[in-house]
């Protein structure tokens, strides 16, 4: 594995928890939407489905993996997942969304589940920014050498 395949790897990591992270927002910034633009009712929690991809490798690689090295692989984000979770209904007779019995549909968003999310999300972005600030130490290294 070169250095540059090391990018590779957390940039993807990057990129997917970027994607993530703009869910999670969206989210929380759609926490009391009662009616989307299709009219289908209240918006709906979305997750990222990631999923590993194996990274192409040099032959010399498959000789490392005949002594037993792990293959490499990166992330890379597949789909986005709608939670099938039903509404919350409260009653509030006075929202314009209401029905004949003033109950309203909410969305299916827990602010305290979507921060923690967040926070998990954050840590792992910051995890892969230094995994990108090691590689290139490391290649600055190897150019002084």
């Amino acid at each position: 594995m070169n250095l540059f395949t090391s990018l590779d790897i957390s940039s993807s990591g990057l990129m997917a928890q970027r994607y993530r992270m703009n869910l999670i927002s969206s989210n929380i910034a759609n926490a009391t939407t009662t009616r989307t633009a299709d009219g289908g009712g209240p918006y709906r929690r979305q997750d990222a489905i990631l999923a590993p991809v194996a990274v192409q490798q040099p032959p010399f690689d498959e000789l490392l993996r005949s002594f037993g090295a792990r293959p490499v692989n990166k992330v890379e984000v597949i789909g986005t997942f709608t939670d099938p979770r039903q509404p919350n209904l409260v009653y509030d007779p006075s929202h314009p969304d209401a029905d004949a019995d003033g109950i309203v549909a909410m969305p299916n968003i827990n602010p305290i589940e979507e921060m923690a999310n967040l926070l998990t999300t954050v840590r792992a972005y910051e995890a892969n920014l230094v995994a990108v600030s090691a590689t290139k130490d490391m290649i600055k290294n190897t150019l002084k050498i």
